[in-house]
């Protein structure tokens, strides 16, 4: 059912898509704009986890930079029948993650360093785990050609706004007024969709993060956590490109409260509420109260990032 409604979600994005180089220039128009975005799906199936990670600034770990983490990523990706992806770093203070490519074999999980110090390591590996449950369900691909296209469609609508209807000759069957709609309408509905896509992602990466690790509860901590710091720590990254955002397990701008058309995450209340359904418990933490006290708890040792670790950096912690 998830993989039917996303299929229409992206379908609908294509012909929103083709809907505004038809406003703008006819059905010559609509031609071209069919074989941008089919060039933007390819670059994107290719290109789409390199774009991301460089946007974010994030820096590949192993076993040897960072023992801990990339131990634990590959014990998850064992437990869940995955190959193991690459580990990325973030050097963010804010608490989040995001999982990246085009499909398992070519997967790769990032994590920022205000996750990996301020979560116990059940809650990084339930983190982890959801991540890994979205390149098990190859979401990551759908979500990352999801965002290439609604932003060619801003780009698009940006464009007939300025050009479209300078010429009488273009073909444009509603002239200004089409493109007066297409500048203003195509973004917003773009928008709706894409975060749509992204929302029907999440409860299923949920559930199979609580499958891998046998830890619901773990996963429904973490979101409470993470919920509460992603309101007071910005993201300067996610800033400047939103739209990348529904990529994180928590969305990491600022302004998203409730769940509704225009949130990029479903509310993260109600996904505390399945998990704790799964979990059978009535004791389930909520985003609102404040986080948990940490001391004494495990956790995974935060690598150094910005230069290539030496044997004498290595990390050194209760897993060193």
């Amino acid at each position: 059912m998830n993989f039917m409604r996303t299929a229409m979600l992206l379908a609908a994005l294509t012909a929103i898509f083709m809907g505004v180089g038809y406003l703008v220039g006819g059905t010559g128009g609509m031609v071209v704009a069919l074989l941008v975005a089919a060039g933007m799906n390819l670059f994107a199936y290719w290109n789409a986890d390199r774009m991301v990670l460089r946007m974010n600034g994030a820096r590949e770990v192993d076993a040897r930079t960072a023992p801990d983490f990339y131990d634990l990523v590959a014990n998850l990706a064992r437990n869940a029948g995955l190959p193991m992806p690459r580990v990325y770093v973030i050097d963010n203070p804010q608490p989040n993650a995001f999982a990246t490519g085009r499909n398992p074999e070519n997967a790769a999980v990032a994590a920022t360093t205000g996750l990996l110090r301020s979560l116990s390591r059940d809650e990084i590996a339930a983190v982890m785990a959801h991540e890994l449950g979205h390149v098990k369900n190859r979401d990551t691909l759908t979500m990352t050609i999801t965002a290439t296209i609604a932003g060619a469609v801003s780009m698009l609508a940006n464009f007939a706004l300025f050009f479209g209807g300078s010429s009488r000759d273009n073909n444009n069957p509603l002239g200004a007024v089409g493109v007066i709609v297409a500048a203003l309408v195509a973004p917003l509905a773009a928008m709706l969709v894409q975060m749509a896509v992204s929302r029907t992602r999440e409860y299923s990466a949920d559930r199979a993060a609580a499958e891998i690790t046998g830890r619901p509860m773990a996963l429904a901590s973490a979101l409470a956590r993470i919920h509460n710091a992603a309101r007071q720590i910005p993201n300067d990254a996610a800033e400047r490109n939103p739209a990348m955002a529904h990529l994180f397990i928590i969305n990491p701008l600022s302004g998203a409260r409730m769940d509704n058309l225009f949130s990029t995450h479903p509310s993260t209340e109600n996904r505390i509420a399945a998990l704790q359904a799964m979990a059978g418990s009535a004791a389930a933490p909520r985003p609102s109260a404040p986080p948990a006290a940490a001391a004494g708890r495990a956790r995974v040792t935060v690598p150094r990032v910005g230069r290539t670790a030496s044997v004498a950096d290595r990390p050194r912690g209760p897993w060193g």
